[in-house]
């Protein structure tokens, strides 16, 4: 078994693994990750992707123009105020209401403040607890001359894709809209919600 696939099966079932008795060393791990992640900003730059794995999938190269960085993402509904008054109990829900964005896309849009010059490729789950989610986000450096001459990735440098993760264009954002659906049941997703008169949502 190659690197990335022993990586990959490890994280398969990963929070159901640590519950086991057998994989001690894993289970701690974890925990003293999660220990260090906790503490100081909630957006990190990395030098090398946890998993390389996934890195790849999007893009990830180990040379000039890629960064690495974990961002920090409260979990949790939507928190709105319990009304006051004006409606009766059937009306008064304010629990279990959900954004229209996902947590990993608010990760993304964080994780681009703190790098504008950058654009985002994509990002994917690290591990979450009862408070917090972690992702790790793969940024690419438009402007950088090793990236405009990779072939693979040179695409990025087209205005068509400047702040790309405010406009749902990353495989996150893209699964927002809707977009991931083909055929019978997708017809109100395309060419946008917007101009569906929002009835995807």
């Amino acid at each position: 078994m190659g690197y990335q696939k022993y990586i990959a099966e490890t994280y398969k079932g990963i929070r159901k693994k640590i519950k086991d008795p057998k994989n001690v060393e894993l289970r701690e791990l974890i925990v003293e990750r999660k220990k260090k992640w906790r503490k100081g900003s909630s957006v990190v730059r990395v030098e090398h992707p946890t998993r390389i794995d996934k890195a790849r999938k999007y893009g990830y190269k180990a040379k000039q123009g890629f960064v690495v960085a974990r961002v920090r993402v409260r979990r949790g509904g939507a928190r709105n105020a319990r009304p006051r008054s004006g409606r009766g109990p059937g009306r008064m829900g304010f629990l279990k209401l959900t954004r229209a964005k996902s947590i990993q896309r608010i990760a993304e849009e964080r994780g681009q403040k703190r790098f504008p010059n950058l654009e985002v490729l994509g990002s994917y789950w690290m591990w979450q607890d009862g408070q917090y989610k972690w992702y790790e986000i793969v940024f690419v450096d438009p402007s950088h001359p090793v990236i405009q001459k990779d072939r693979d990735v040179s695409w990025i440098s087209k205005p068509s894709h400047k702040n790309r993760v405010y406009r749902g264009l990353t495989p996150a954002g893209r699964k927002g809209r809707g977009l991931r659906k083909k055929g019978k049941g997708a017809e109100k997703v395309r060419p946008s919600i917007r101009a569906k008169g929002r009835q995807a949502k």
